[in-house]
């Protein structure tokens, strides 16, 4: 039941990240979920294995580039959805990921999922 909650919130954090972030676009609810999971298995497989990889670089750097490696993996969800959830370009898609840690945090705090 954690996880079905989970997955709505994600949704939701999607759809609203999309709908204030001028350049990202997604079709309807549905496809945010599924945005949402895709960019979890997309972030899962390929970016641990570059964070394994950059590790000394992202310590030297404080997090930054575990940041861009995050955006590469929005950047990368966006060619694998299709039409269905697009972000224009490497800005817009750093943008839109603040958006959604900002918007994740404050769910959070909201629906007391917090740590």
């Amino acid at each position: 039941m954690k996880f079905i909650i989970s997955v709505f919130i994600t949704g939701i954090v999607i759809a609203l990240a999309a709908y204030i972030v001028p350049g990202a676009h997604v079709t309807s609810f549905w496809w945010a979920i599924a945005t949402g999971l895709m960019i979890g298995v997309v972030n899962g497989i390929f970016g641990s294995i570059l964070r394994l990889f950059t590790f000394p670089l992202n310590w030297l750097t404080f997090g930054l580039v575990s940041f861009i490696i995050t955006v590469l993996m929005i950047m990368l969800t966006d060619k694998i959805m299709g039409s269905k959830f697009e972000v224009d370009g490497f800005w817009t898609t750093a943008l839109f990921a603040i958006a959604v840690a900002v918007i994740e945090m404050i769910m959070n705090q909201l629906t007391g999922r917090s740590k």
